[in-house]
């Protein structure tokens, strides 16, 4: 089964949702595509949750909850929402590797750090081995890539971050991960009568 993993960096869902995804990588192909939130926000004409004042607060809030509850570290960087492009171009620069990746996460998510312009990833190029970060992530090719990764999310309806995609049904968020993987181990599931009757189910009331 084809699986694959839209993320930004700016998601701290994302974050929690990230050592899931490295343990199934471990036993399984996982196509890594980050990709710019911002950008399908504005394709689909809505509002982030950080965009919506008592939905920030909400979101932030429940967020930490989860992650204590988890026994994870969840430290929010100085500013939020932030501009993840640099990020993401650097990721990509970086090969989108698990330990890009993780490296990446670490720094805004565990430490709390800004990583949203050229002088705030500098040490993070470092880590990774990137000496001159500036040249890197302004390569055609980096941007080519991530560009292409958002297409592929346009092309498979994908409408929120972080997403599993297996064999194109979405699974989106965090919490959404046991029934994604529900789905891999039993791929008869969505087709079970109720599952399916629910993916035809006539609307009702339109506000559009």
């Amino acid at each position: 089964m084809k699986i694959v993993w839209y993320f930004d960096f700016i998601s701290p869902f994302a974050w929690l949702q990230w050592p899931k995804i490295k343990a199934l990588a471990a036993t399984r192909e996982v196509i890594l595509r980050p990709i710019l939130f911002g950008a399908l926000l504005s394709h689909l004409e809505q509002k982030g949750p950080a965009e919506i004042p008592r939905k920030r607060e909400f979101t932030y809030r429940y967020v930490l909850w989860r992650a204590r509850a988890a026994g994870s570290v969840l430290r929010f960087p100085p500013a939020h929402p932030f501009n993840p492009l640099p990020a993401l171009r650097l990721c990509i620069a970086a090969g989108t590797t698990v330990a890009a990746i993780d490296t990446i996460f670490r720094w805004i998510w565990e430490e709390g750090q800004l990583a949203d312009s050229l002088a705030t990833v500098a040490p993070l190029a470092a880590k990774l081995g990137i000496d001159d970060a500036q040249t890197a992530m302004s390569d055609p090719t980096v941007k080519a890539t991530l560009r292409a990764n958002y297409e592929a999310a346009l092309a498979e309806g994908v409408f929120g971050v972080p997403m599993l995609s297996i064999d194109g049904e979405l699974f989106w968020g965090e919490d959404a991960h046991a029934f994604a993987m529900a789905f891999l181990d039993d791929p008869t599931l969505l087709g079970e009568a109720e599952m399916a009757r629910l993916g035809t189910l006539p609307i009702g009331l339109s506000r559009i």
